[in-house]
């Protein structure tokens, strides 16, 4: 049975961690393998235990073992991320967790959300009902620019 918790400051490694194998698995037919080599290697950034400690990430776990997560800034509404376990993938896992992040987010009083997707998460968020505004590079922090699609949601 999925369960659905708040996150831990100390499972910020844990988190990384199942993010960056479902970079890995989601994300190869989609990007130059040169932008995954960076993508990968990157740390986790301090914004990820400031999301845990404000209350904005969602654990999906099945017998203590963790399946995925959401991590969204519940006063700006930014989705910041969404990632499943690649051997979980298409349990509607991902799906329980924005609606989860998206019910965290309208609480707080946020009318919207949006997010900057990776190419392959696109149809995941439009099944989701958020809409296209741009395309555009996402300045990721090592320097390189990583192809995304800037979506919007009103939640409110």
């Amino acid at each position: 049975m999925i369960a659905l918790r708040p996150a831990r400051g100390d499972e910020v490694a844990a988190l990384w961690a199942l993010r960056t194998r479902a970079v890995a698995h989601g994300c190869a037919g989609h990007y130059a393998q040169e932008v995954l080599d960076v993508w990968l290697a990157s740390p986790a950034p301090d914004s990820l235990s400031h999301l845990i400690a404000a209350g904005g990430t969602i654990v999906a776990e099945d017998a203590g073992r963790m399946l995925g997560y959401a991590a969204v800034d519940v006063v700006g509404g930014e989705v910041d991320a969404v990632f499943v376990e690649p051997s979980e993938q298409g349990r509607r896992i991902g799906a329980q967790l924005l609606a989860a992040a998206e019910d965290m987010a309208r609480a707080a009083g946020c009318t919207r959300l949006f997010l900057s997707a990776s190419l392959n998460a696109v149809p995941f968020y439009r099944r989701a009902g958020f809409i296209t505004l741009r395309e555009a590079l996402y300045p990721h922090r090592s320097g390189i620019g990583i192809p995304s699609v800037y979506m919007e949601k009103r939640i409110g």
